[in-house]
């Protein structure tokens, strides 16, 4: 697996110090505050499981699967909301917690289906937001690094379900995901 990858681009050290960093952002910001944190799995999992074990606040956690890549390396476009939150998140504070920003096609369209449920606040923690020159959709509120727009892998990461498992990010190797 690790000779998948060219380089590594963010050590599992790098990596927890900037989730611990936004886990004390959030916890200032959100002080007396009992947000919803909304995971969109598969990806956001790792990220997710460290985030919230770094928010010194009392918060409530909860799930959802929205898709728009499939096996391809190209988002598709359309969504499709496999799982919805169990959790009542009208008038709560909620941040929906996501393991990269690059086109932003999902999140645009899953914060559209979140906010007609009426959130008291709905806002973005990503892991990664990928610099890609154009505006997009959505911003991020909350972002542990920028990054090129280079096909990553690692930390919650996949390509077609693989490399997830890695504790750092690395740049997949082009001929991995051309063939």
């Amino acid at each position: 697996m690790e000779h998948d990858i060219e380089k590594v681009l963010y050590s599992g050290e790098k990596i927890a110090e900037a989730v611990k960093k936004l886990g004390e952002q959030i916890t200032r910001e959100y002080k007396g505050k009992v947000p919803v944190l909304l995971c969109v799995l598969k990806g956001a999992s790792l990220f997710f499981a460290d985030l919230i074990r770094e928010i010194k606040l009392q918060c409530e956690v909860d799930f959802i699967i929205a898709k728009s890549y499939g096996m391809s390396s190209q988002t598709s476009g359309k969504l499709r909301i496999l799982k919805e939150p169990d959790v009542e998140i009208a008038g709560r504070d909620v941040i929906v917690v996501e393991d990269i920003l690059d086109t932003a096609v999902t999140l645009s369209a899953l914060l559209h289906t979140l906010s007609e449920k009426q959130p008291a606040s709905l806002k973005v923690a990503v892991f990664l937001d990928k610099n890609l020159g154009y505006k997009k959709p959505v911003n991020a509120d909350y972002t542990c690094f920028i990054s090129e727009n280079e096909f990553l892998v690692g930390y919650g990461l996949d390509y077609a379900e693989r490399y997830r498992n890695l504790p750092y990010v690395g740049v997949l190797k082009r001929d991995i995901y051309q063939n």
